[in-house]
């Protein structure tokens, strides 16, 4: 008996002659047959469910929106390859389908309450659900797969993703292998009564849909897992249970994330006798003989997604959301909710019906328009705002340089759009500040794109072709800026020759742009030649350089992995240089020190040597100082703040300079940065300029960088004669730098489900923003102040939503804070030392998140579950060092309530 067991299953033929009447669902061979095979004249019936169920990652799904599909299953062997019996054709058939709650609810909760499954899914869609298909099984894997023509796509996915399930391999290895989910690197188990097939959905090859956001901070990642199992009973198949997770995370915020969770299970309950086999040798016949309007079909799943019927067109839309985007309003979160939900409906409208839009609207709603449609980075978007737009009209610039910005901002630029401007920048443009606008932009977009492997797309290697050929041809001053300003956005690796020259080269603002260039880049980057230039700049080896310049060359030399020389000769440096540049270096290397930068370790050595660390050197007064500090601490994200403010000998603001990072485990995002800097004015309070600054005109202005984007520079005030007039006619209002509407995180992903239907997740995060700033100066009170105003409304929503064409289920979050961040600086130079006050503050801010969850038919019923929590942050006053909140007692306790003569 044992013998006889042996030889029969090592010889399929002849088992299946023996004991044809014992074998009850599929035979797997361990012979020459590898996959399933089916007895003759037998129909195998299978209770078949498929669940959909989606929730916050950590919640349990018991209490998840969802929905499950629910039916039988008769399976039969049409034909078997006379020369070959791993080569089959086996009908499958769905019957009596329901379709219910995913988890038990009351009926005045139970959207499908009293509704028959023909009215759920439709009668036409029914009946295709239940029309059979037909498998070709070679080797245990599906060859072809035969379906009726013109199905429905959403019913074809169904029967695809139940087809799937049969297709398996009975000994242990990885393959790549095609079913619903495309082409997929799978692995096989096989041990005894189980097999356990486990495919990497990221390797999947399938068409996909969407787009994640510019930095990794922003953006949300990912994990998937899918599982099957098979259940064998003395070798055959008993059941079939299958498993995917799908999990997003706000990288930002990895509390706030969601899960889809799709599972399907096929069981055997019975074996009867079924219809016979059709003879024939050739699988085309077979088919023809069963049903003429078969045809092969692909098993890798086709996009499907369902219209909406009843949503309101984009001009009621807009309609409903207009009055949240006034100007006056822009730092409130209404006014970033209002701007992500016209972006997603933007981004499903024509190119005429943006128009519409944009054409019928007034001037005080038209910048909030132009940033929503430029976000939305389709191409009848884009198409819209450049037909609109005329850069040969200077009275348009501020709708101009709103698109601009926009553009900067794109989470997922295309080469069309850098096209687009690049012949923009080439054609005639009626004011200036546009044009040096659009190429800074420009430098932005050519990172953008060669940080998704884009460098050498045709339009990139134009756009990089033009900015540097027209630096080295540019003879203004005002040229050559624009364009260093544009590789400080853009940096290029084969700009740092260009960048070096000019720094070390030139005077004023064209060295200090390109300085602050190369403060930009990776420390990579640096390599021995920059340096050894930012070595001469600072040590002034070849010629004398004012202090901007100089403290920039030291930050990125103690920022770039310094040698042990290079850090003992800046702090041999510092007693001999300007008074307080001398502070300002005696700072920055305390902060290095408590903020445990990277090179504090060789800094603490060079400390060891008493030449360098003594308390001549380490007494030196002034008022100059700078400070690193967090903002927050999380196991997410971490943000830091940075205040470092650099005085002239005479007690004037040469450059004040408020830094935001955010960090996590592999990516740095630069928030923001202010600078306000100013240069030549000692002649009106009759001092004497510091070494290297005894030429430099008068002027005042504020640079900004925000989320990595370098915008252009505000100038206060150009010249004496131009400081003069607006001394006399300021009115001490703060001069706007940025003020508008941002995406920042813009994910968006289609995920085909094993089980059929089709997933979507979107997440949004959009910011109102409004900084500004200013410098005041009082010759009177022998005062000086500046004031950096940061109003930001944040607001982030998150869509997960499974789409089966006749029930979608999903679930909403949101995120919403407006807050206000403050950076005064207050000086009075009367005496000296001067007295200087430093302060950052951030005012209380409202915080609210939402979750929703829903599950809904197309005719309006809808089940809505929605939990939300709004809490009070309380202001902060962020700490500094404490020499300067005694310094701040002082100048409070000594200022005068008088602040006339301020500009």
């Amino acid at each position: 008996l044992i013998f006889l067991k042996v030889f029969f299953r090592e010889n399929d033929r002849l088992c299946e002659l023996v004991n044809s009447k014992t074998l009850s669902v599929f035979a797997f061979q361990t012979g020459h047959t590898t996959g399933p095979s089916l007895n003759n004249d037998k129909l195998y019936k299978f209770a078949y469910s498929a669940e959909v169920y989606v929730d916050r990652v950590k919640a349990s799904l018991q209490k998840s929106a969802g929905y499950r599909i629910s039916s039988g299953v008769d399976v039969n062997l049409l034909w078997r390859n006379p020369d070959n019996d791993d080569d089959q054709l086996i009908k499958i058939t769905i019957r009596d389908v329901q379709v219910e709650n995913v988890n038990e609810r009351p009926a005045a909760k139970n959207i499908f309450k009293g509704k028959s499954t023909e009215k759920i899914i439709g009668k036409e869609y029914l009946e295709a659900l239940q029309r059979p298909i037909v498998l070709e099984l070679v080797r245990g894997k599906v060859k072809n797969f035969y379906s009726h023509q013109n199905e429905p796509g959403f019913t074809q996915n169904i029967k695809r993703g139940l087809a799937s399930l049969f297709q398996l391999q009975l000994h242990s290895g990885a393959t790549r292998e095609v079913d619903i989910s495309g082409k997929c690197n799978t692995t096989y188990h096989v041990r005894q009564d189980q097999v356990t097939k486990i495919k990497a959905l990221d390797s999947c090859e399938i068409e996909k849909q969407g787009f994640t956001s510019h930095n990794q901070i922003l953006d949300v990642s990912t994990k998937a897992t899918s599982a099957t199992i098979y259940a064998l009973e003395d070798g055959f198949i008993k059941s079939i249970k299958a498993e995917e997770n799908y999990v997003l995370l706000l990288n930002s915020r990895r509390k706030t994330g969601a899960k889809i969770v799709s599972k399907q299970r096929l069981e055997l309950k019975s074996v009867q006798a079924g219809p016979g086999l059709i003879a024939g040798k050739q699988v085309a016949s077979v088919i023809k003989t069963l049903d003429s309007s078969y045809v092969a079909v692909p098993l890798v799943a086709e996009p499907v997604k369902s219209e909406c019927k009843k949503c309101p067109s984009l001009s009621e839309h807009w309609q409903s959301i207009r009055e949240h985007m006034y100007p006056e309003k822009l730092s409130k979160a209404e006014a970033a909710r209002s701007f992500l939900s016209f972006i997603q409906n933007i981004r499903k409208a024509t190119k005429e019906e943006i128009l519409q839009i944009i054409r019928s609207e007034n001037k005080e709603l038209l910048p909030q328009v132009v940033d929503a449609v430029t976000s939305a980075q389709t191409p009848a978007s884009l198409e819209a705002v450049l037909e609109f737009l005329d850069f040969k009209d200077a009275s348009t610039s501020t709708l101009q340089e709103r698109f601009l910005y926009a553009c900067g901002f794109a989470s997922h630029p295309s080469e069309i759009l850098l096209k687009s401007l690049t012949a923009k920048f080439k054609g005639d443009i009626a004011n200036e500040e546009i044009r040096e606008t659009l190429v800074i932009v420009m430098g932005a977009l050519i990172r953008k794109l060669c940080d998704r492997e884009g460098c050498k797309l045709p339009a990139v290697v134009e756009a990089k072709r033009l900015i540097l050929s027209r630096l080295e041809k540019a003879k203004k001053d005002d040229n050559v800026r624009m364009y260093l300003l544009a590789l400080k956005n853009a940096l290029l690796p084969e700009a740092i020759p260009l960048l070096l020259k000019y720094a070390e080269s030139e005077e004023g603002h064209i060295s200090n742009v390109a300085a602050t260039a190369l403060q930009r880049y990776d420390p990579s980057f640096l390599t021995k030649e920059v340096k050894e230039t930012m070595n001469r700049i600072y040590h002034q080896n070849r010629k004398v350089h004012e202090k901007t310049v100089r403290t920039t060359a030291a930050a990125i030399i103690l920022n770039s992995n310094p040698s042990y020389m290079e850090v003992k000769n800046i702090l041999l440096s510092i007693g001999e240089l300007p008074l307080e540049m001398n502070k300002y270096m005696l700072c920055m290397i305390q902060d290095i020190l408590h903020f445990e930068m990277p090179s504090s370790k060789t800094v603490r050595q060079v400390l060891k040597d008493m030449r360098a660390h003594n308390y001549d050197r380490f007494s030196k007064m002034g008022s100059s100082s700078a400070y690193s500090g967090y903002i927050t601490r999380g196991p997410d994200v971490s943000s830091t703040y940075s205040l470092d403010i650099l005085y002239s000998g005479s007690g004037i603001l040469r450059r004040s300079n408020m830094n935001i990072r955010i960090f996590d485990r592999n990516a740095e995002l630069h928030a923001s940065q202010v600078v306000i800097e100013a240069q030549g004015l000692e002649s009106i309070i009759a001092a004497t300029p510091d070494e290297g600054e005894e030429n430099l005109d008068s002027f005042a202005g504020m640079s900004a960088i925000l989320f990595d984007i370098q915008l252009r520079p505000v100038t206060f005030f150009q010249g004496y004669a131009d400081l003069m007039s607006k001394m006399f006619s300021a009115t001490g209002d703060l001069i706007n730098v940025v003020k508008g509407l941002i995406l920042l995180t813009d994910y968006s992903q289609e995920i085909q489900l094993q089980s059929g239907p089709r997933a979507s997740t979107e997440f949004l995060g959009g910011l109102a923003i409004d900084i500004s700033g200013g410098m005041e100066f009082s010759l009177w009170y022998r005062e000086s102040k500046t004031n950096v105003k940061n109003r930001v409304a944040m607001f982030i929503a998150g869509n997960t939503e499974v789409d089966s064409f006749f029930v979608k289920t999903g679930m909403e979050t949101t995120l919403e804070v407006e807050t206000t961040l403050d950076f005064i600086s207050t000086v009075q130079f009367s005496q000296y030392p001067f007295l200087v006050c430093l302060q950052m503050d951030r005012v209380e801010s409202p915080f609210r998140r939402y979750v929703t969850k829903y599950e809904s038919l197309p005719s309006g019923r809808r089940y809505t579950a929605r939990r939300g929590k709004a809490e009070l942050l309380a202001g902060n006053e962020y700490p500094l060092h404490q020499e300067n909140s005694n310094m701040c007692r002082k100048v409070f306790g000594t200022k005068s309530d008088s602040s006339s003569n301020w500009f």
